[in-house]
This record gives structure tokens, sequence and C-alpha cells, in this order.
């Protein structure tokens, strides 16, 4: 699993420097914070960075951003993320997650992690193929995931580009503001000294 070097901590307030760095207007750079949190809500693991830059590249978003914002998908995040898609999938499917059959999700993936290595297995044994845990988890865990996370995703998405928008608004403001003073006081410098007054 990827980890960044110093923490998620230090990785967060990195993010954060770079949105506030931008150039990009507030609404630009939302629409790629957007895309970045929607995508973290698909199956599609280790795509992630590909489908956030194409979406924001669709939605006309920073595509900087967008690939920052796939940072919402993390540790802390990754298993309420699963649960809320898988739940709203199961329900959008009419699919009874309390069936007495349904494995747990952990079984699933471990299922289909041996079917996928005993078929690479096979490949140089000649042994026959079985894809039936692959199956299996597709029907109960990848569609219905796929499925699911739409709708939180769309939700959480929004929720994101709407408390996006204010804050790079209020910092990029900000940082013009301070720009701008110190433009003003090296143009005052510089007039004080071709007038040959002492600087203050």
């Amino acid at each position: 699993m990827f980890w960044p070097r110093g923490g998620w901590g230090r990785a967060a307030r990195y993010v954060q420097h770079r949105l506030h760095r931008l150039p990009d207007p507030p609404e630009k750079i939302a629409r790629g914070i957007f895309a970045g949190v929607f995508t973290t809500f698909t199956p599609f693991y280790g795509l992630h960075f590909v489908i956030a830059g194409t979406l924001a590249w669709i939605l006309r978003g920073n595509i900087v951003a967008s690939l920052l914002g796939t940072f919402f998908g993390n540790p802390l995040t990754y298993v309420p993320i699963a649960i809320a898609s898988l739940r709203t999938g199961y329900w959008l499917l009419g699919i009874d997650r309390h069936e007495p059959h349904h494995k747990t999700l952990l079984q699933n993936f471990s299922d289909a992690g041996s079917d996928l290595w005993n078929n690479l297995v096979a490949l140089v044994t000649g042994n026959p193929t079985d894809w039936t845990e692959l199956m299996v988890f597709y029907d109960k865990v990848f569609y219905p995931y796929m499925i699911g996370g739409i709708l939180p995703g769309i939700i959480t998405a929004l929720v994101a580009y709407y408390l996006s928008v204010p804050v790079i608004r209020a910092y990029q403001n900000r940082r013009r503001g301070v720009l701008k003073a110190k433009l003003a006081a090296l143009k005052k410098k510089k007039k004080q000294a071709e007038n040959g007054a002492p600087p203050e």
C-alpha cells in the first residue's frame, strides 16, 4: 500500500499547499477537486490518476487539482468509501447483502486472488483454469461497488466542490493582497532612493 514519506498529515498539508498555489480560477480548481474526489469512489484502483485527469479534462477543471483530489482516498477513508459504495450498490441492484451464502468482503477478495493466481500458474503447468471465484467477485463486489459508488461519489464530490471554492478564493485574494503590498513597498523604496531620501 502506498504510504507517503512523513506520514499522511504531512501529505495532507502538502496537498493543501499545492491546491492553494494553483493559478487557475477557484471554480476551475474546484472542478478538478470534484473529479478527484469522485474518482476515489470507483473500484478502479491503480487507475484513479488516469480517470481523475480524464474527468477533469471533460469538466474543464484543473488536472493537477484532480490528481491531488484523489488523495481523499487514503487508509482512513478507503473502508467507509467501500462500505458506502457497496451498500448503495446492493440497494440499487436489489441484492440482499444479508443472504446466508454471502461471503465477507475479505473472503471475496481472497478467493478472487487465489483464482487469479491459480489461473496464472495454469498457463505454465497446463492445469485446467477455473474462473468461478472471479465471476463471484465481479457479481458480488466489483459491479455493485462500481454502480453504488456513483451516488455517494457525486454527493461527496459536490460537497468538496462547494467547500473548496470560497476557501481557494479567500486564499487567492489574500495572497494577491500580500503581493500588492510587497510591490507597493518596493516601489516606495525605489522612489525614495531616486529622490535621495533615506529609506524608512
